[in-house]
């Protein structure tokens, strides 16, 4: 057995590999369940106690010197696998991925903020649930007035004086900003609002304006005529025209519907301005002296306009979209055609 251990002794030492696998053909080979140190293990066990003493440190030895040597080598394969693996070269590009694009009223968003904001204009903001006050009464919509009906309201609490509702127009936050800047205002209001209609091509439940108000001495119906038409031809090109048709509307006196010459047939007639060679594109007015007085304006020192547009209503006019529920379906076959928009 002495003859045994020392020639596996010297086996161990002297044992190489080149790869993994030989590594563990090594290991089972010597130290598995029928390895030849496992067997001189099991031999051991019917030796006489004399004979115990003699060998069973040999045997631990050569069991330890097998384990480092299997241990050693898997070390060395492990490292030399890894020096001859590819590198990775950090210099070359990396995986393409395809961008989305950002939706179309979005885009329209942030052209008319653009649009305002080289006039002069800021950005004010608002919360989606405002109280009846704010929406209604502060711009001389007084309880049980017929010009409530003209908005169709999803009411969050009833039952008390000033119930929660969702916005139906950004004018809340003129209100807002009334109440809360310094004179003069020059503010743009762009939102999400909120009406309780079928929803159809035409219209729909969710929408997005942007509204306009100038507050300051002096101001005069042509300023307002004169801002709207500057926005036109920055929207819709240098040649656009406008015309103001009288209109209705609670908080601004006198008031207007605005039109655009049709930017597809240059005023001509066409199918999109349905052969009148205009285009609606947003109502407008000087602001109501009740209005002003609510919110602690001198009507008598003071003017101002106001004006409002849909930016779906623009959005379809700008790239002839014939049906409103496009802009609420994410349907990436119709958002994927303004990547060219983005990118311009």
């Amino acid at each position: 057995m002495k003859e045994e251990i020392e020639q596996l002794l010297k086996q161990v030492q002297e044992l190489t590999a080149n790869s993994a696998k030989e590594v563990e053909e090594a290991r089972v080979r010597l130290l598995g369940k029928k390895g030849e140190i496992t067997k001189l293990f099991e031999e051991f066990r019917t030796y006489a106690p004399d004979l115990k003493r003699e060998f069973g440190k040999k045997i631990n030895e050569l069991k330890q010197a097998a384990t480092a040597k299997i241990e050693e080598l898997k070390q060395n394969t492990f490292s030399e696998a890894s020096s001859q693996a590819p590198k990775e070269d950090l210099t070359m590009p990396g995986t393409p991925f395809a961008l989305g694009s950002r939706h179309p009223v979005s885009i329209v968003r942030q052209e008319v903020v653009d649009i305002f904001r080289k006039f002069g204009y800021d950005v004010a903001e608002g919360p989606e649930i405002e109280d009846d006050y704010h929406v209604f009464e502060a711009l001389n919509f007084p309880p049980n007035h017929p010009a409530r009906d003209m908005q169709d309201t999803f009411f969050v609490s009833t039952g008390h004086p000033n119930p929660l509702l969702l916005r139906t127009h950004t004018s809340s936050v003129q209100v807002r900003a009334m109440e809360n800047m310094s004179l003069p205002i020059r503010v743009i209001c762009p939102g999400r609002v909120f009406r309780n209609e079928a929803i159809s091509a035409r219209a729909h439940c969710i929408f997005h304006q942007v509204e306009g108000l100038y507050i300051d001495e002096g101001v005069t119906f042509a300023d307002l005529k004169q801002a709207i038409l500057l926005f036109a031809r920055e929207m819709f090109g240098a040649d656009s025209q406008i015309r103001m048709r009288p209109s209705y509307f609670p908080f601004t006196e006198p008031s207007a519907e605005v039109d655009v010459s049709c930017n597809i047939c240059h005023g001509k007639g066409c199918n999109i301005c349905k052969g009148t060679g205009w285009l609606e594109i947003m109502g407008c007015g000087m602001v109501d002296p009740n209005v002003l007085e609510a919110s602690g304006i001198d009507s008598k020192k003071y003017s101002g306009f106001a004006f409002g547009m849909g930016l779906e209503r623009i959005a379809m006019l700008k790239w002839q979209v014939n049906d409103l529920r496009h802009y609420f379906e994410n349907d990436m076959r119709f958002l994927s055609e303004f990547k060219t928009a983005i990118e311009v």
